[in-house]
């Protein structure tokens, strides 16, 4: 993790001095975006697969087990192994990837007993494990700070805060002595508070003191110099940056979701839609399924300190759910999926601050419906950002609902009218084919009164009438309606269709 850090930092300098990216990685909103970035491209590639085999909500399962993992990995790592108690070990994060594959084990084999449904089988599985985590920790850990808040809990506007450092030069500490030109001196009673006497009284005593002699690390010199008191000049300050832990940890995982999806796209496709197939032609689906879960654990995990696991829920499941509303494609889904993250995170970062996509400010909004319905709302909107991300990823969700081209509400109401106009031009049209130049041609195709034979609204027929003459499928003379060259032509091919349609094997 370390390395990916340090590589991060070196591109970033090729770019920026390293006070200028402590500026960029000490601004909240931008770490906040980015950090939301990466989980969104992480979580909503694999939300994707979890959608398409109908195990969304497995990463809530996982949420809550990997608690599991993580206080059993710590007993072993310092009850067993002797090691310091380290809560950033890596050694945490393969623990709770292990529960999460154990979850997925355990619901699989009460599901196989046939007694119950997967979903109840998940709901069995994940409370039992959960809870066995809370008595560990109970027991064997309640004096160290390692509870399910650890894990449940996250902000991302305070992401920037946890941070790592790396000094790439000038890392030496350094010491000021009275004598050193770089030492502040100034005057200080020295015995005004044992005597309990003012520094303007005649006995007060006065030394010359030293305000900043001492030892400072590379990361004092550079907190000093941030806060206005330079210890040392700009061209020898430390080359000190402070990475926050979640831009790496995600960018690493960002990566490896990245380069496993690309490596086995086909076989990860095949399985998802046939998994009988795909165990046919010799790949093995159920490995990649534990592969699966063992990177959601991952990403999960990884994601926890920075977001929270009810963040990290939705960005498995929203955006995905969002994309898959958009398109029947699996390559589309999975390029939109991150991208409906990222865009929830850009909006529901502002949207925290009250500003609701550039269009509304809340705090006005909050002000306007104090004076107008006399309530007393706090007319400061300064709401969580993570559940402003879920808010924004739950419009974005309705948005695809309502107005989606192909599956969208709106879309689905225009094609039914449309099949149904279709219907009644067509049944209309086989009407006049079937009663034109017979005996009841003067009663079945009379324009005033068509409407009854099929026991319409007299406007319905009229409007009818009105497009396939705009089509120019039938005319209208001296009160008959009948079929034109065109209209014929229509209804002779529609008769061969529905023959050879018939007529198929």
């Amino acid at each position: 993790m370390n390395l990916i850090e340090e590589l991060i930092i070196r591109i970033l300098n090729v770019f920026w001095s390293y006070s200028q990216i402590n500026d960029f990685l000490h601004d909240p909103r931008a770490v906040a975006l980015i950090v939301g970035a990466l989980i969104a491209l992480s979580s909503a590639i694999l939300g994707s697969f979890l959608l398409l085999r109908g195990l969304s909500l497995t990463t809530d399962a996982i949420s809550h087990t990997v608690l599991l993992g993580i206080i059993v990995a710590f007993l072993v790592m310092v009850g067993l192994l002797g090691m310091e108690a380290d809560l950033s070990s890596p050694l945490l994060i393969m623990g709770a990837a292990g529960a999460g594959v154990l979850t997925v084990v355990l619901t699989e084999v009460i599901e196989r007993s046939g007694l119950v449904k997967e979903d109840a089988a998940l709901g069995l599985a994940f409370p039992f494990l959960f809870a066995v985590a809370i008595l560990l920790i109970s027991r064997f850990a309640e004096n160290v700070h390692l509870d399910q808040d650890s894990v449940m809990v996250g902000e991302i506007g305070v992401a920037w805060a946890n941070t790592n450092s790396y000094c790439f030069g000038n890392c030496d500490p350094i010491t000021i002595t009275p004598d050193d030109p770089r030492a502040k001196m100034q005057r200080e009673c020295v015995n005004c508070a044992t005597e309990g006497i003012s520094p303007r009284n005649p006995n007060a005593v006065f030394a010359e003191i030293c305000v900043n002699c001492g030892t400072y690390t590379a990361g004092q010199i550079v907190a000093q110099a941030s806060q206005g008191n330079p210890l040392v000049s700009p061209e020898d300050s430390p080359q000190l940056v402070f990475m926050p832990k979640s831009f790496g940890v995600m960018s690493a995982l960002a990566l490896l979701t990245l380069g496993f999806v690309t490596l086995f796209y086909k076989e990860l496709k095949l399985a998802t839609f046939d998994a009988g197939l795909a165990k046919a032609l010799g790949f093995r689906p159920s490995v990649l399924h534990y592969v699966l879960m063992v990177l959601v654990s991952l990403v999960a995990v990884g994601a926890f300190d920075a977001v929270g696991s009810i963040l990290v829920v939705a960005f498995f499941i929203i955006p995905p759910a969002t994309a898959y509303l958009l398109t029947n494609r699996l390559w589309v889904m999975l390029a939109l999926s991150p991208v409906v993250g990222m865009m929830s995170v850009l909006t529901g970062y502002e949207f925290a601050k009250g500003n609701f996509l550039g269009i509304i400010d809340m705090n006005t909004l909050m002000s306007g419906l104090n004076e107008t319905f006399g309530m007393s709302l706090n007319p400061n909107w300064d709401s969580s950002i993570s559940a402003c991300i879920v808010l924004m990823m739950f419009f974005f969700l309705v948005m695809a609902w309502l107005f989606s081209p192909k599956f969208g509400v709106l879309a689905l109401v225009i094609q039914r009218r449309i099949q149904a106009r279709n219907f009644a031009e067509q049944v209309v049209l086989g009407h006049i084919y079937h009663h034109q130049h017979t005996d009841a041609e003067q009663t079945e195709l009379c324009a005033d009164t068509l409407h009854e034979h099929f026991k319409w609204s007299k406007r319905k027929m009229m409007w009818c009438i009105a497009r396939l003459r705009a089509f120019q499928f039938v005319t209208v003379q001296a009160g008959q309606v009948g079929l034109t060259e065109r209209g014929l032509h229509r209804m002779e091919k529609f008769q061969q269709d529905v023959l050879g349609a018939t007529s198929a094997p």
